[in-house]
């Protein structure tokens, strides 16, 4: 297929496709998955996420120009210095694919460093891309830190743009605001255009935000699958996890401060669990914890955002 050029408003170029999907009845229900490294990937983890996903057998499809939605000043490309001269720079890219998961199924991806520019005409063009490809269902990969022990379960906040789409219980969350960012802003548009959509956030303990944390990545992937049936071995993040974890206990065994503020997590974690099994009174409640979540998000906000490595290389 020769590639074509999708518009934007004016003269804007966006998107450069490059082929198109191979659906199969086999497929079943089409499905986009999005993932936006940058802001909110707590632990990296949605980045680690993103590249078990592009680790299998996938086809480019479309790409953005990047000139269009990103500022190269905040976020420089890397470029390669060998002896005396340059040999190669490290674009980053926003980009579809056609991922095939680990049963065969066929499904979009949608990946990148988050834009910095054009917003709205950014999320615009991915509904025209939806609309374009017939895509059934999109589900949103993020990462967010949490007020929550790393001795504990992983958590997952699972959002949506409808209640048929989520899981069967009590959300833990009253009414806060949050940073806007691209992911959320493109759920909220695809449920104000009668579009499903469903966004899966990690739980990242709020002290492991700043540094890998693969455990929260196979949480969101196994969400995933339980949400969308999609498969995706996870196995491979297991030693990076197993390591981590390693060290995070070295880290508590070696200052009583940590061990402190773990205790204290550990109890109000254990409280919030009671209060969802038992409903004891006089605990946490979900406004009290939608404001330390809030109080985090803002932290994040105001150090400025940072990308790690393209998680399609």
């Amino acid at each position: 297929m020769e590639a074509n050029r999708l518009t934007m408003g004016h003269s804007d170029r966006v998107i450069t496709w490059h082929s198109e999907p191979q659906w199969t009845d086999a497929d079943g229900q089409r499905i986009l998955v999005h993932a936006f490294t940058g802001f909110l990937d707590a632990g990296s983890a949605t980045a680690q996420a993103t590249k078990t996903i592009m680790s299998g057998t996938s086809r480019l499809l479309a790409d953005f120009d990047l000139d269009e939605v990103l500022d190269y000043r905040s976020r420089r490309p890397p470029l390669t210095y060998v002896n005396d001269h340059f040999t190669d720079v490290d674009w980053p890219s926003i980009a579809l694919y056609e991922v095939t998961d680990d049963a065969g199924r066929r499904f979009l991806m949608l990946t990148g460093p988050e834009p910095d520019y054009r917003w709205q005409g950014f999320i615009q063009a991915v509904l025209a891309m939806i609309d374009r490809l017939d895509v059934a269902l999109t589900v949103g990969l993020s990462a967010v830190p949490w007020p929550t022990p790393h001795t504990r379960p992983v958590g997952v906040t699972i959002h949506g743009t409808d209640p048929r789409l989520l899981p069967d219980e009590d959300p833990m969350l009253g009414t806060l605001q949050v940073p806007g960012h691209i992911g959320g802003l493109l759920e909220l548009r695809l449920g104000q255009t009668g579009r499903d959509a469903i966004g899966i956030a990690a739980q990242v303990p709020h002290y492991l935000s700043q540094v890998d944390y693969p455990r929260a990545a196979i949480t969101m992937l196994t969400a995933l699958h339980d949400t969308t049936g999609l498969v995706i071995d996870t196995d491979s993040l297991l030693p990076a996890a197993e390591r981590a974890e390693a060290e995070i206990a070295g880290q508590v065994e070696q200052s009583d401060e940590f061990a402190s503020v773990l205790a204290a997590l550990e109890q109000q974690y254990d409280q919030v669990m009671a209060v969802r099994k038992d409903s004891v009174a006089d605990l946490p409640t979900a406004d009290e914890i939608a404001a330390q979540v809030e109080q985090f998000l803002a932290r994040m906000d105001t150090r400025g955002d940072s990308d790690g490595e393209d998680p399609t290389n």
